[in-house]
């Protein structure tokens, strides 16, 4: 199965459906009053963890994800039918970023997790909503609301506790043969891993899941080899374990290209705990390099296997199982970093903001008033009249007096204009 870690979408969530305008005609119920039913909502956009799946190949030629609008009321106080949410099954570890944005929206990181990504639109109010003592013939209803559209790019960043980094044919791949239920391709070439690898190992009373990554070469992390499409999957692990070959003619050498490129990654991977497992050991170099290494690292503790025997690993997974519960997860967003990232605090919405764009123009913008907006009818003198009370107990008039507006100046709200009059 092809691997596809990365895809661009264009979302689009369902409109709400209108209110309705209606009145009971019935021939003994003459003054049977206002019957307009509300619009039902639209879907919205639901991705949700499918654990049996691995890859974001299923969304690859899915460029638009459209939900239904909502269905507008009907007469005898009817509602329209409200549409179902379209779910979209994703990987255990999956992120949705908004490209217009550049926000996190969603970070998939449980079995549960299931998070609304484009919330579909609220139906319209009908015109029996709007019955009073004063008012016992509505003849007004409310529009439904736009769903919610986003671009976004969907990243697969896979859950592992520990990775497996190291140049190619290192023996990451037999390791993870070895120590897990993974069967991923061995070779005596490079590069035969193309797309990382999951194991779940079990040590003790512990178990923990291990990622084999693609072997890193100098400039991964700059785009070149095979290693750089997956670096990004070592955000996630909490632990690395560092393979070298010891029958190599420069381990120390592999060692610094390595960690170098770890330090090179936007995230600085530099920054995670690391176990360096010194392979190979039954090559006949293997000793003098081992040596010569520990001569420059004498501060590492280095872990001697040959993991084509399974000799040696033991000890490796002990000592991993031990950190892990040690080590709290890694935060994949640190959130004192200046790069936009979902930010969980509540913040009181403001009503609109004024902008003057000069020559007696003026915008006003603000998510509630672009709700009040989008539910007017503008076609329906009652329901224009409302919006303009609203706009005055938002205290609107007074706000562009005070920024400057003039009488007979032209105020925006979305695409309609209106004009201003100073009038107290």
């Amino acid at each position: 199965m092809q691997f596809i870690d990365k895809v661009k979408l264009k979302l689009k969530a369902g409109n709400g459906g209108n209110g309705i305008v209606a009145f009971k005609r019935e021939k003994y119920n003459p003054l049977g009053g206002p019957s307009g039913g509300d619009g039902g909502d639209g879907g919205s956009i639901v991705f949700k963890v499918d654990t049996n799946k691995s890859t974001l190949l299923d969304l690859r030629f899915n460029k638009m994800i459209r939900a239904e609008d909502g269905e507008n009321g009907k007469t005898n106080n009817m509602f329209g039918a409200s549409r179902d949410d379209i779910i979209v099954k994703v990987p255990l570890g999956t992120i949705v970023k908004d490209l217009d944005s550049d926000e996190i929206v969603a970070d998939l990181n449980t079995l549960e997790s299931e998070e609304v990504i484009c919330q579909g639109g609220k139906g319209g109010k009908g015109n029996y909503h709007f019955k009073s003592s004063r008012n016992s013939a509505p003849d007004h209803a409310t529009l439904g609301t736009p769903g919610q559209e986003r671009n976004v790019l969907v990243e697969l960043k896979l859950l592992a506790d520990v990775g497996l980094v190291g140049l190619p044919s290192v023996g990451k791949s037999t390791l993870l043969s070895v120590v897990s239920n993974a069967r991923p391709e061995i070779a005596d070439y490079p590069f035969t891993t193309l797309k990382p690898q999951l194991g779940m190992v079990k040590i003790a009373d512990t178990s923990f899941v291990m990622a084999d990554l693609p072997g890193l070469i100098e400039g991964a992390s700059q785009g070149k080899g095979l290693g750089h499409e997956f670096l990004k999957h070592i955000e996630r692990c909490r632990l690395i374990l560092h393979v070298l070959d010891m029958g190599r003619e420069d381990p120390i050498h592999d060692y610094e290209v390595i960690n170098e490129e770890l330090r090179q990654y936007p995230d600085n991977l530099i920054e995670r705990p690391q176990i360096v497992i010194a392979n190979k050991m039954d090559l006949d170099n293997a000793e003098e390099n081992l040596k010569r290494f520990k001569e420059n690292y004498p501060e590492l503790e280095v872990y001697e296997t040959m993991t084509l025997i399974n000799e040696g690993l033991k000890p490796v997974l002990y000592k991993a199982a031990q950190m892990l519960k040690e080590l709290p997860p890694f935060p994949l967003y640190d959130p004192n970093k200046t790069d936009k990232k979902i930010i969980y605090t509540y913040e009181e919405e403001k009503p609109f903001e004024i902008f003057n764009e000069g020559n007696g123009i003026w915008r006003v913008e603000g998510e509630r008033i672009r709700r009040l907006f989008l539910n007017t009818d503008f076609k329906n003198d009652d329901s224009v009249m409302r919006f303009s009370r609203a706009l005055t107990r938002m205290n609107l008039d007074e706000a562009l007096r005070e920024k400057g507006c003039q009488n007979g100046d032209q105020v925006f709200i979305e695409d309609y204009s209106f004009d201003f009059s100073d009038e107290e």
